[in-house]
C-alpha cells in the first residue's frame, strides 16, 4: 500500500479533508494508495475544538463519506511521517513552505505544494471545492500509473 501525506498548519480542516476525501475516492477506484494527515504548527489551532473542524465534517457528509466514531485529534508532523510517505502534499504553499523549512528543511523539497488558503483568506465551501478538484486530478494520475 502506497502512502501520501497530506499536511497543513493544525491538522484540523484542511488536511483531515484532504485525507478523509482521497481514502474514500481511492477505495472506490480501487487504488492501492492510502492517505494520512498531519499539522505543521499544531500550536496554531488553539481555538480548534473537537478532533476535526466542522467545516470538513458537513462538507464529507454533503459528499456521504463517512467519518468513523472515534475520530482521532490532530496529530503534529514527525520525520516518520515523511519517511513512510510516498508522496507528500502541503495545502498551501504561502503558509506550509516557511514552517517546513523552519521545521523539516531537509524534506522541503519532498513536497508538492498546492495552494489552498485557510479559513482566514478563503471560505470553507470554496477552499475545500479545491481541494476536491485537486484531489480528483490526483486520483486520476495515480489511477493511470
Amino acid at each position: 500500500m502506497n502512502k501520501i501525506l497530506f499536511l497543513c498548519t493544525g491538522n484540523y480542516y484542511r488536511s483531515r479533508f484532504a485525507e478523509h476525501l482521497f481514502n474514500w475516492l481511492a477505495t472506490k477506484q480501487k487504488l492501492d494508495w492510502q492517505a494520512d494527515s498531519r499539522g505543521l504548527a499544531l500550536e496554531r489551532g488553539i481555538n480548534n475544538v473537537g478532533p476535526i473542524s466542522h467545516y470538513a465534517t458537513e462538507a464529507l457528509a454533503a459528499r456521504l463519506v463517512k467519518l468513523p466514531d472515534d475520530e482521532r485529534f490532530p496529530q503534529p508532523a514527525n520525520e516518520q511521517d515523511f519517511q513512510l510517505a510516498a508522496r507528500i502534499i502541503a495545502l498551501d504553499e504561502f503558509e506550509h513552505r516557511p514552517l517546513m523549512n523552519e521545521r523539516f528543511p531537509q524534506w522541503i523539497d519532498a513536497v508538492e505544494y498546492w495552494l489552498v488558503h485557510d479559513i482566514d483568506k478563503t471560505s470553507a465551501p470554496e477552499a475545500l471545492g479545491q481541494i476536491e478538484k485537486n484531489l480528483l486530478q490526483l486520483i486520476e494520475q495515480l489511477a493511470q500509473t
